[in-house]
């Protein structure tokens, strides 16, 4: 391995870690925060996390096409680091003492939920640039096809990893209502990334493009290139029915396990899954290659399935950790052979074009859809609990059953995309 191949790697390892750092925190704890510290109303949630995919959408749609017209990404990625872990410690200044302060004719806790969206959503704007936008394109610019599998595989388990370290070393500062605290050190993480990445990241080798900016913002959505590229976007079809599902349970995740199961050490559990799938996930990029993204992708979906099944019926520690691990290396394996086919199939001199068509798939109408019907089938379930006076929702297991049933129409793009022959 060159010295350019180490900084790339290296690169991708760093902004690929703080970049999940602020995924997560974004993700889940977000949640738990406007949850726990404001509203429990899951509609507050969905709201959030829908506004935040809207925007993170129309960013990545207009700053991945930008990069590719000045043929250049590491300014995106460094600049939008840097201002991600700004706006990412500002979240603990948002109180409801705080924002009756600043809105006294409001209501203190809702004045607080809708701050909290709106400081998602500039958050996920400097997010979006940096690592939807500029990351991603950067990965497709610097790795070979025969080669994306196993960096896919790599970057699957980073969630996780991210995840992993934050539950184990800080998660009890949430727990002790330390918030403010949390925010400021995962802000000055984000920002050190950005700025080391000024010196570290090899600026990417492509050429700078002319054409008209709002046709090269738009050139995903031309009927033209959907029929040119039918199996980039049965791929990407794939993804959000995938990331729908994913959507369904995981914003409620850890608030299922602290109010439902009555885990007070969710985080022991939560880490032994963890654990256990990133080593399945990395086993699994290196097998990805072997057996092809796409004959992959099925078995894998099966693994999942299953997992979201035992999670509807265990109730116990040890029981949810291992239904747990199935679930989770399953969602694992299905992100890294999934993407990894989506890498192949997009045209690799126009990466940036696609980066917001792949967040319109993978992340917008997901967290639009996903959330929505896990706050619906919450509310269905009519499982309330009172504390102060004040009535609260609780997520029940069928947020994992609603998951399991919208992950079978996965089979339908699959299906149509193994009739068609041709390769990426």
């Amino acid at each position: 391995m060159n010295a350019k191949s180490i900084r790339i790697w290296t690169s991708v390892l760093l902004l690929g870690l703080v970049g999940q750092f602020a995924w997560t925190i974004e993700n889940m704890y977000f949640n738990v925060y406007l949850y726990n510290e404001i509203s429990t109303d899951p509609g507050y949630i969905a709201a959030m996390v829908s506004a935040s995919a809207i925007v993170a959408t129309i960013t990545t749609l207009l700053m991945g096409p930008l990069s590719d017209r000045l043929g250049k990404r590491k300014v995106f990625i460094c600049a939008g680091y840097i201002l991600w872990g700004i706006s990412t410690a500002a979240f603990g200044f948002i109180t409801p003492e705080n924002a009756a302060r600043i809105f006294p004719a409001a209501g203190g806790a809702a004045a607080a939920a809708i701050m909290v969206v709106a400081m998602d959503c500039i958050m996920t704007f400097f997010g979006s640039t940096a690592n939807d936008a500029a990351f991603n394109a950067y990965i497709t610019d610097s790795f070979e096809n025969e080669k994306r599998g196993k960096a896919e595989g790599v970057l699957a388990i980073l969630p996780l990893i991210s995840m992993l370290i934050i539950f184990g070393l800080f998660d009890g500062m949430t727990k002790n209502g330390q918030w403010k605290q949390f925010f400021l050190i995962f802000g000055i993480m984000v920002t050190l990334a950005g700025l080391i990445s000024l010196f570290l990241v090899p600026e990417s080798e492509i050429q700078a493009q002319k054409k008209s900016f709002l046709a090269q913002t738009l050139y995903g959505f031309r009927p033209s290139v959907w029929r040119s590229e039918k199996k980039l976007y049965l791929a990407l079809v794939a993804m959000c029915i995938f990331s729908i599902a994913v959507q369904v349970f995981f914003p409620y995740l850890i608030i299922y396990m602290q109010k439902y199961l009555g885990f007070e050490n969710y985080a022991i559990a939560l880490g032994l899954v963890l654990i256990v799938a990133s080593v399945v996930s990395v086993a699994g990029g290196r097998l990805i290659d072997r057996v092809g993204k796409l004959r992959f992708v099925l078995p894998a979906a099966g693994i999942m399935l299953f997992g979201l099944i035992g999670m509807y019926f265990v109730r116990n520690m040890i029981p949810v950790i291992v239904a747990g691990i199935v679930m989770m290396s399953g969602y694992m394996l299905v992100t890294a052979a999934l993407n990894a086919e989506i890498r192949d199939c997009t045209p690799a001199d126009k990466a940036g074009h696609f980066q917001g068509v792949r967040m319109v798939f993978s992340v917008m109408i997901p967290m639009i859809i996903g959330p929505a019907i896990g706050a619906a089938v919450i509310r269905g379930s009519a499982l309330t609990y009172e504390e102060l006076g004040e009535i609260k929702t609780v997520p029940t297991p069928a947020i994992f059953l609603a998951a399991a049933v919208t992950l079978l129409l996965v089979l339908v793009p699959i299906f149509l995309m193994k009739e068609r022959k041709e390769k990426c």
